[in-house]
């Protein structure tokens, strides 16, 4: 069955000021969709490959799967994360952890920010539960596959590739990634974080 594109669970304008509606428009429409399309047509070349028998370019295949599968599932989570309602802290058993994990929430968006500012060139910040470790851990992932941690389950992701704020920010990452915090929907954060624990 195909991979298809979710519909976001608010306006495109819902989010304003943080994130415009031609921002939002671009980056469901084209940008997330590109990667469900890219997808499915990499899902139908490994078809092929295993009914010819000719796995003479599974390198390129897995490459394009890996890659897009990873950009729309941060895709699917990143449109989740974020709410017209959200913004300030999260609470219950998620505050408790990040408490436990990284000292206190200050901390927590301190490290997580300088993390996500700190991706060379496109890429997320990534809060994520790491089950071996039994703890929360924030990562950075380049390219949405490269320095990932295997098993880990992402429950909070921004995106930082250029086109995920340009338009509203141009170059100013910083600006973008700090106004991230009065939009993200700690609810659902921590509905993800209760399904991992």
């Amino acid at each position: 069955m195909p991979f298809e594109l979710p519909d976001l669970p608010y306006a495109y304008d819902a989010l304003e000021p943080f994130l415009g509606e031609q921002t939002m428009r671009l980056h469901h429409d084209k940008h997330h969709q590109g990667y469900v399309d890219s997808l499915n047509a990499a899902e139908e070349k490994a078809e092929k490959a295993r009914e010819s028998g000719d796995f003479s370019s599974i390198r390129a295949i897995s490459d394009a799967m890996a890659f897009n599968y990873s950009g729309h599932l941060f895709h699917s989570l990143f449109w989740t994360c974020m709410s017209p309602d959200g913004g300030g802290q999260p609470s219950g058993a998620l505050a408790d952890r990040i408490n436990t994990d990284f000292g206190d929430f200050e901390s927590f968006k301190a490290q997580f920010l300088a993390a996500s500012n700190d991706v060379q060139g496109s890429g997320w910040g990534v809060l994520a539960w790491q089950p071996l470790g039994n703890k929360l851990v924030i990562l950075q992932a380049e390219k949405h596959q490269n320095l990932s941690q295997w098993g880990a389950q992402p429950i909070l992701v921004l995106d930082v590739w250029e086109h995920a704020y340009y338009l509203d920010y141009q170059n100013e990452r910083k600006r973008f990634t700090a106004a991230f915090f009065d939009v993200v929907d700690w609810a659902s954060v921590a509905g993800r974080f209760e399904e991992c624990v």
